[in-house]
């Protein structure tokens, strides 16, 4: 079974976790210089590109690498480790660990930390098809009688990397670090080459440059905030992905090569600029001689499918732990490797990521267009992740709250500047990733609401387990049959509906009857040891609860043979399985409205089967119907 992140990484030499980290963490941030720097300017609206612009305009995106990635990821959230993972649900699970002093407050936790993981499905569709579309725009530089192509090409590309995804990220993922390895060399050696024009760009290490243009030109500069921030989105996937490798790899691959090269890179199209102002069109590819351009655009292209497959990967990963945590209906996933945990693959996710990014590329058709869209679900989900790290800081590491303020205040400043800039943008497409989070947060609100009324319903019309268990030892009358019968319910202080029915249909019970709760807890891995509990309420009637972390995959055959230690042996041949299939027809339901409670049912009839998730052996299911009226 799966071990801890931690333990692994212990017996992963330092150089591969580093190769690995390139190749996953790394790819959209790294993939940023294709659009970054030509925005800044596109943004400004015919900004002069004069010395002191270029160099003021460098500084902001030098010193916004530095305070977002390096000083408040880096140094200050990876440090919120959920057993080593990371992410916006693991920083909400560490949130919600400690008491707190109302409901009220703790919905708010809850919602922000939602509200983060919904925009990370926005996320998930714009980078794919910024990043793939800016790579393939360099055919226009290369050919301009390309430009007709470069749509259907794209959304090639896009297809093609999304039929793969079923075969698993594996086989692929050995050549996404040494791949991106090669691309962050390239980005640092064509900068180097450019610097030589106008080294004095180097002058962006400067903080006063920044500020000087800022001064100088406040409209504009706080509009071109709004393109700034295309150099750190993906900083929040350094956090995201720390479960993969560790702090340490990450820390490595960033300080050592990452960072340098997206510098280097960035001063030398600020060089480019300033020896050849016609090369803001696309100052990235301009960068290389005419020999290189085709294989650079190979090489880009290459390396916008590794920063997608990365984002897809992790939008798998997001989903799977919402619907662990009982935020989403069950998916149906496919685990694509035998060896690694995290490789699934979500047929139904994967198809709708992808009609959504091509509906994306032909509405948008350039990634200058894409940009207006692209950015603001990041900001956003950067505010999200500073709010619960100070929560962090001042509940589970006991900081005092002006250490909490003096450190969390300055970031949420640069968080909150960099929303407001690209708030400006949200008629030009901005609205997208809004739209996206928002129907993804009302989606999880009203699956989580709605199965909590369910479950109260369904205990209101069942009995308690005790008494049902009295009851029958006392009756003595009860017809049994041979072998064990397993019962998944939700708690076991009533009796399942499965049960019930199964009594009041065949007027049975089997010799040995067990009742099965599956638990998920708010850390992303079980041990072993902490794996299950068994208790015997009466005589060949038992309880068992399994824990589960939320980022792993229930299984349910798995359980019952490791509760032979226990003395609790099971013949898969000699045991079945009783499901509850609830038919939810709408009633009145408090606290619900009637457009949500359409939305429910809805979901709720489009769930994946529970035997699937919980991998139950199908020929060993009995599923007994219900009607509810919600």
């Amino acid at each position: 079974m799966q071990q801890s992140a931690q333990q692994g990484h212990g017996r992963t030499p330092a150089i591969a976790l580093t190769l690995g980290a390139l190749g996953v963490v790394f790819g959209d941030i790294g993939t940023s210089p294709l659009y970054a720097l030509k925005e800044c300017f596109h943004a400004g609206h015919g900004i002069p590109i004069t010395f002191e612009n270029v160099v003021g305009i460098l500084s902001l995106i030098f010193w916004s690498l530095i305070t977002v990635v390096s000083l408040k990821y880096i140094a200050f959230i990876m440090r919120a480790d959920n057993n080593g993972e990371g992410g916006i649900l693991s920083l909400l699970a560490l949130t919600l660990r400690t008491p707190h002093k109302s409901p009220k407050q703790r919905m708010m936790l809850v919602a922000l930390g939602l509200f983060g993981a919904a925009l990370f499905f926005g996320d998930g569709i714009i980078t794919p098809a910024i990043s793939v579309l800016s790579a393939v725009e360099g055919l226009k530089i290369a050919a301009p009688v390309l430009d007709p192509f470069v749509l259907p090409i794209t959304i090639g590309v896009l297809i093609s990397l999304f039929m793969i995804q079923r075969h698993g990220t594996g086989s692929v993922g050995a050549f996404f670090g040494p791949v991106m390895l090669i691309w962050f060399i390239t980005l640092a050696t064509l900068g180097i080459i450019n610097i030589s024009r106008h080294p004095d760009v180097l002058n962006l290490i400067n903080p006063l440059w920044g500020l000087q243009f800022v001064m100088e030109h406040q409209a504009i500069a706080f509009i071109t905030l709004g393109a700034v921030v295309l150099t750190v989105t993906g900083g929040e996937a350094l956090y995201a992905d720390m479960g993969h490798f560790g702090r340490p790899a990450i820390y490595r691959a960033w300080f050592f090569l990452v960072f340098p090269a997206l510098v280097l890179n960035y001063c030398g199209q600020g060089a480019l600029l300033l020896a050849d102002p016609t090369a803001v069109e696309n100052p990235f590819y301009l960068l290389a001689p005419k020999w290189a351009l085709y294989p650079l655009i190979a090489l880009s292209t290459l390396a916008t499918v590794i920063a997608s497959q990365s984002v897809i990967s992790g939008v798998f990963s997001v989903a799977r732990q919402a619907v662990q945590l009982g935020y989403l209906p069950r998916f149906e996933i496919q685990h694509t490797s035998s060896k690694e945990i995290g490789q699934i693959y979500i047929p139904s996710v994967n198809w709708s990521l992808l009609a959504a990014i091509i509906l994306l590329v032909l509405t948008f058709r350039t990634s200058s267009n894409l940009a207006s869209a692209y950015g603001i679900a990041v900001t956003m989900t950067m505010i999200c992740d500073t709010i619960l790290a100070m929560v962090v800081a001042y509940k589970l590491w006991k900081w005092h709250p002006f250490a909490v303020l003096l450190v969390g205040i300055p970031f949420l400043i640069i968080d909150f500047a960099f929303f407001g800039a690209t708030s400006l943008k949200i008629v030009q497409g901005g609205w997208v990733p809004l739209l996206i989070g928002v129907v993804m947060m009302t989606l999880m609100f009203t699956w989580k609401r709605g199965r909590q009324l369910l479950f109260e319903r369904l205990a209101h019309e069942t009995m308690p387990l005790n008494l049902f268990v009295n009851s029958i030892g006392a009756a003595g009358a009860v017809q049994t049959v041979p072998g064990t019968a397993v019962f998944m319910t939700g708690s076991h202080q009533y009796v399942p509906h499965a049960m019930l029915h199964n009594m009041k249909h065949n007027k049975i019970l089997h010799e040995r009857n067990v009742l099965l709760t599956l638990v998920t807890r708010d850390i992303p891995f079980v041990a072993e040891d902490d794996r299950f509990l068994v208790t015997e309420v009466a005589h060949n009637f038992y309880l068992i609860t399994g824990y589960y972390g939320f980022k792993e995959q229930p299984d349910v055959p798995a359980l019952l043979a490791q509760c032979n230690s226990k003395g609790l042996a099971f013949d898969m041949m000699d045991t079945s399985f009783f499901l509850s299939r609830e038919r939810i027809i709408r009633g009145v339901a408090p606290g619900m409205a009637s457009w949500r409670q359409k939305l429910f049912v809805a979901m709720s009839r489009n769930a994946g089967a529970a035997t699937d998730f919980f991998q139950i052996p199908t020929n060993r299911v009995v599923e007994l119907g219900t009607q509810i009226a919600l």
